[in-house]
């Protein structure tokens, strides 16, 4: 299965030091657009993620093959956000990972399946690969810098049988 994926899902995991969760929901690997891998590599300095995401052979990234189609989303969507959910389109993708609300939309209207970070987690609890969604949800929004809603919050926590 094709998966794309935007930068706030790899930093937000990174920072809570469970990057590896993405590898092991899918060992097939990663791809990621050239603004994507920008934002996160290139312009990432010593936030949590650059090292990793450059270092690790099953992440790819992928030129967008329709900029134009970027273009046109970027009047409501950020680079990264329009990038990874063209090439998600484009390349037939069986998941996109978003977080932002607005991109999370666009792309379900578009047709494509979506998974944040917080679902990643939530599968992570349920398989036995975390210990607590509660602790892990905590890091992300205090060490990650995540905005996290309480409804979602706790919407996981149920699904993740912690409520």
């Amino acid at each position: 299965m094709i998966v794309v994926a935007n930068a706030s899902v790899l930093i937000g995991l990174s920072a809570i030091e469970r990057l590896s969760l993405l590898q092991a929901r899918f060992p097939d690997g990663i791809v990621v657009p050239e603004a994507v891998w920008r934002e996160v590599v290139e312009g990432g300095g010593d936030r949590p993620g650059t090292h990793a995401v450059q270092t690790g052979g099953w992440i790819h990234r992928r030129p967008v093959p329709n900029p134009a189609w970027v273009r046109l989303l970027r009047a409501e969507l950020d680079e990264g956000e329009a990038e990874a959910i063209v090439l998600a389109y484009e390349m037939g993708a069986g998941v996109v990972l978003l977080d932002e609300r607005d991109a999370r939309r666009t792309a379900e209207r578009m047709g494509l399946r979506v998974l944040g970070t917080v679902g990643i987690l939530v599968w992570a609890k349920r398989t036995g690969r975390v210990e607590s969604l509660r602790a892990d949800l905590d890091a992300l929004v205090g060490r990650g810098r995540f905005r996290l809603s309480q409804a979602l919050r706790d919407r996981a926590l149920r699904e993740a049988g912690e409520a």
